[in-house]
């Protein structure tokens, strides 16, 4: 076994899209994650996930930041971003456009990840490091869903979870014919 380096990693990468089409869009909410590391290491996940759109609201910093541009190693300006204001409307606006909002947020009706059915059209939201996804914006969700934990932590950080919630709904078989 060997490591694949520059043009043939390209070709393998590119050979693995070709035989695995997406078959969900994500898009993901950020609101007010305050760190720029986690908001970084966010747009190096959408990049790697093909995600559709990053938006960024509240206190979230966004491009071009010192930090946040070491972090994303340039996927800031690959990844469609935007900022707005206010969540809320981000959220009745996606649900215009078909998607199912879900947060990923500890809840009393949150489920674990896995055992959530993804529709094709799906926008993730996150919110503040320490505080969650706020109240308001909670109440605008269709669903949420959390990460297990098994340790003695509560949770792990943003962009991991994310990480991890976006990988899952790529490979969780194909959506329903109509939904999304």
């Amino acid at each position: 076994m060997r490591q694949l380096r520059g043009t043939e990693l390209k070709r393998f990468l590119r050979g693995y899209r070709k035989t695995h089409p997406l078959e969900r869009q994500i898009v993901l909410l950020l609101q007010s994650v305050e760190y720029p590391v986690n908001v970084g290491s966010i747009f190096r996940i959408a990049d790697a996930c093909n995600v559709e759109e990053v938006i960024l609201t509240g206190i979230t910093p966004t491009p071009p930041h010192p930090t946040v541009s070491k972090v994303a190693r340039g996927k800031e300006q690959r990844v469609r971003w935007r900022y707005a204001k206010s969540p809320q409307e981000v959220i009745a606006s996606l649900k215009g456009e078909g998607y199912t909002v879900c947060a990923l947020e500890i809840t009393d009706q949150s489920v674990p990840y896995y055992a959530f059915d993804y529709p094709a059209r799906v926008c993730l939201v996150v919110g503040h490091e320490d505080h969650g996804v706020t109240r308001q914006t909670l109440a605008r969700c269709d669903a949420a869903v959390f990460v297990p934990m098994y340790g003695r932590g509560r949770s792990l950080n943003v962009h991991v979870c994310l990480g991890v919630v976006c990988y899952h709904i790529l490979h969780s078989g194909v959506p329903e014919k109509g939904r999304g």
